[in-house]
């Protein structure tokens, strides 16, 4: 059950409907994960134009799920893992690149490995990556604007997992074949994570 509403056409505020129409022209249907950022009309707005701004890079569709669907993983986002994968298959994403994606294994090709790998430690290390992780980067053929395309991507994602994390937004029907949940060593940081979070929280307001 979704914490917080799950709005449709006919309840969502007004400001939000025009977004809702254009889910729903893109995907055929509004996908949920929408139908919870139309509560606020700034969320949903700004979720479709970082969307549309990090399809403006020059990442392959590939590259950019590979970037979407690494911090999904990390960040144990059930709901987009299960709807990138759908969107992986329907861009021709390779399908082992998509199984790599959500075991967290090794993608044969080298230089979308070296996308996850740096995908991974911006987000691991809230972007206080070494200058080998850049140069490893930088070497497998990617940018200095790839860098900063790799934290658009995981700037969007950071909007959909936590709003997914609070509202545990419920899973689409055409999303429900690809249905993921992490493994157990992943559960287990993500516990010492929301963990840590909460003390934290706690002490601030002490």
């Amino acid at each position: 059950m979704s914490i917080l509403n799950v709005q449709t056409k006919d309840t969502a505020p007004e400001a939000s409907k025009p977004f809702l129409d254009q889910a729903e022209k893109a995907y055929g249907f509004i996908p949920n994960l929408t139908a919870v950022f139309a509560n606020s009309p700034a969320m949903i707005e700004a979720y479709g134009v970082l969307s549309s701004h990090f399809e403006k890079t020059d990442l392959t569709p590939t590259e950019r799920q590979i970037v979407l669907m690494t911090n999904n993983r990390l960040n144990g986002c059930t709901y987009c893992m299960a709807a990138h994968s759908t969107i992986s298959q329907m861009q021709k994403v390779p399908a082992d690149v998509v199984t790599a994606l959500r075991d967290g294994t090794e993608i044969a090709d080298p230089k979308l490995q070296a996308l996850q790998v740096f995908t991974a430690r911006i987000n691991e290390t809230r972007g206080y990556v070494d200058q080998a992780d850049i140069n490893a980067f930088l070497a497998a053929g990617y940018t200095e604007a790839n860098i900063l395309d790799v934290i658009l991507g995981t700037g969007l994602k950071t909007l959909s997992n936590y709003t997914n994390h609070i509202s545990g937004t419920p899973l689409d029907a055409p999303f429900q074949p690809n249905a993921w949940e992490p493994s157990d060593a992943q559960s287990a940081v993500n516990a010492q994570e929301a963990a840590r979070a909460s003390g934290e929280a706690s002490a601030n307001w002490a």
